[in-house]
């Protein structure tokens, strides 16, 4: 009975200190923490002191690697000057090799900064990828032996033709030819040694590609019917990273007005082609595409 009785007489006292703690005056709120700063992009290369840059090392003109081990290219001396203009030294650039399936996995993945490896620009990889504007048109064609039967792109219905996986041709093939026989290589160079090696009819890329292996190894012509249209073709950047493609699209305009893209056209591209091609029928002067 004591007990209870005690128990009783807490009651009240519990009810005071609860209305007590009601009563307590509310505590000033703290300050909210600040969200941290964006970190910018260009500042990250900067702080690295090196602009990452994935290209092709089998594709020339564009880019290629020469006797002494150097990259070299139309593509590739673009990213030497973007070192320069961004980093102020052009070899302040480091250079990723990449073949056409690996371009956008490597951007997706941080591997590199940039893609300057004749990437064409369709809807597909829009979705991606941010393409910068334009530095280059192309059309997709094909190459095939001098002596072939094979006149027109209907005639390779019934045939085997060579791609390079993830090419602009490879693309289009499969969504507008599913019943062709396509035969597909990682690598461009493979592409080109099966098709001397007899194992397909003709090697569908980019034409650009395909005037330079033939002037270079004769005995090969270039069919003259397109697959597809004209399209451009373009620097790249990873999703999101419009920091970097704008920075990009201003440096093509400077170098536009500088006839920049003109002077590698006249290192790298015009022995390819025919002496009769007219530079802006392959360049896109200060990524201004006219399609």
């Amino acid at each position: 009975m004591k007990t209870a009785k005690s128990s009783l007489l807490l009651l009240p006292l519990f009810g005071l200190a609860l209305l007590a703690g009601c009563n307590k005056p509310d505590e000033p709120a703290k300050p909210a923490a600040a969200a941290p700063a964006a970190v910018s992009y260009i500042d990250k290369i900067k702080a690295r002191d090196k602009l990452i840059v994935g290209v092709f090392t089998d594709k020339p003109p564009f880019g290629f690697v020469d006797e002494a081990g150097r990259y070299v290219g139309f593509d590739t001396d673009i990213g030497r000057r973007f070192a320069k203009d961004l980093l102020g030294d052009e070899n302040k650039v480091e250079f990723v090799a990449v073949e056409p399936a690996s371009r956008i996995p490597f951007l997706q993945s941080d591997k590199v900064d940039l893609i300057l490896a004749n990437m064409t620009v369709t809807p597909e990889r829009k979705e991606a990828v941010e393409f910068t504007n334009p530095n280059l048109k192309v059309a997709v064609q094909a190459l095939v032996p001098q002596g072939s039967e094979v006149k027109s792109l209907d005639d390779l219905a019934t045939r085997t033709t060579i791609v390079t996986t993830g090419t602009t041709a490879d693309i289009w093939l499969t969504k507008n030819h599913p019943d062709w026989k396509l035969l597909k290589f990682e690598k461009n160079s493979e592409s080109l040694q099966a098709l001397a090696g007899g194992r397909g009819d003709a090697y569908a890329q980019d034409n650009l590609v395909l005037f330079s292996w033939a002037k270079q190894n004769p005995g090969y012509r270039v069919l003259e019917q397109k697959l597809g249209d004209e399209a451009p073709i373009a620097p790249a950047v990873k999703k999101g990273n419009i920091e970097l493609r704008d920075w990009v699209n201003a440096e093509l305009a400077k170098l536009g007005e500088e006839k920049y893209l003109l002077k590698l056209y006249d290192q790298y591209v015009r022995k390819e082609l025919s002496d009769d091609t007219q530079p802006e029928s392959v360049i896109v002067g200060g990524g201004k595409w006219q399609g």
